[in-house]
C-alpha cells in the first residue's frame, strides 16, 4: 500500500484485507476518496487455495470426511502469530473442496469463507481431527469480495509500467486496466438507486424517503449494508 501511494502520489491509500507474510494473491488497494468504501471489501467473503501438509498419511476418504466437518459455522481461535485478539470466534466456511491429494502428505484445498477466517488454523484443526497433525504449507488468496485473480489481477510491476506510459507517452490505456472505477468495489452489495434530486439531501445527512428511490434490489433485509447509487 505504501508503494502504491508513493507511485500515484496520492494523500491516501488503503487495502481490502491484510495478507499474512509469504501469502500471495488478491489485495485490492483503494486510492484517495475510495478508501471510504474499501471497508465493504474488507468484510466481504474470501476464497483461498492452500497446500496443507499432513504429518502422517491418511486415506483420502478419511480426509474428505474430516474436511466436511469444517463446512458451515465453526469455532476458531486465531493462531499465535496473528494481529487480532486471540478470543474464540464463530466463523462461516461456505465450502472446502479437495482439489488434489498425493496420498501421502500434501493436500491442495480450495476454501470459500467469511472474512477473518484463518486458513492456518483450519489446517491445524483438520490435523487434530485426523489424529495425525497438519499445518499450512502455502496459501494464495484467489478472491476477495468482487475482486478475483481471474479478472483484473495486476502486479506492482504492471502498475509501475502503466504510470510510466502515462507520464512519458501521455497514454492512459494501460492505466485504465490497472485502476478500476470505485463503483466496482461495491458491485457485490445490494443496490438502491436514488433520484438526482435526493442526492444533495442524502450527502448532508438526511434520511432516504420512498419518493427519492428509483429502483432497488429485492429482498433487502433490515440492517443489511447496501450500495446507494
Amino acid at each position: 500500500v505504501a508503494w502504491v501511494k508513493r507511485m500515484f502520489n496520492v494523500p491516501r491509500a488503503g487495502h481490502g484485507g491484510t495478507l499474512d507474510p509469504r501469502v500471495t494473491g488478491v489485495l485490492p488497494v483503494a486510492l484517495h476518496r475510495m478508501t471510504r468504501v474499501v471497508g465493504s471489501v474488507v468484510h466481504s467473503s474470501k476464497e483461498y487455495v492452500c497446500v496443507m501438509q499432513l504429518h502422517r498419511p491418511v486415506e483420502e476418504e478419511r480426509l474428505r470426511e474430516a474436511l466436511r466437518l469444517f463446512e458451515g459455522r465453526i469455532y476458531q481461535r486465531p493462531p499465535l502469530r496473528s494481529s487480532v485478539k486471540r478470543s474464540l470466534r464463530v466463523k462461516r466456511v461456505d465450502e472446502i473442496e479437495l482439489l488434489e491429494y498425493d496420498g501421502e502428505r500434501y493436500a491442495l484445498l480450495r476454501i470459500a469463507c467469511e472474512a477473518g477466517t484463518y486458513m492456518r488454523k483450519i489446517c491445524w484443526d483438520v490435523g487434530l481431527v485426523l489424529g495425525v497433525g497438519a499445518h499450512m504449507r502455502e496459501l494464495r488468496r484467489t478472491r476477495t469480495g468482487p475482486f478475483s485473480e481471474a479478472r483484473g489481477l495486476v502486479t506492482l510491476q504492471e502498475v509501475s509500467e502503466a504510470l510510466y506510459r502515462l507520464r512519458v507517452d501521455g497514454k492512459d490505456d494501460l492505466l485504465r486496466r490497472v485502476v478500476l472505477p470505485g463503483e466496482y468495489s461495491v458491485c457485490h452489495l445490494p443496490k438502491v438507486v436514488v433520484r438526482d434530486t435526493a442526492v444533495e439531501s442524502l450527502v448532508h445527512g438526511a434520511s432516504l424517503a420512498v419518493p427519492g428511490v428509483v429502483m432497488l434490489h429485492e429482498d433487502i433485509k433490515r440492517g443489511e449494508t447496501v450500495a446507494v447509487l
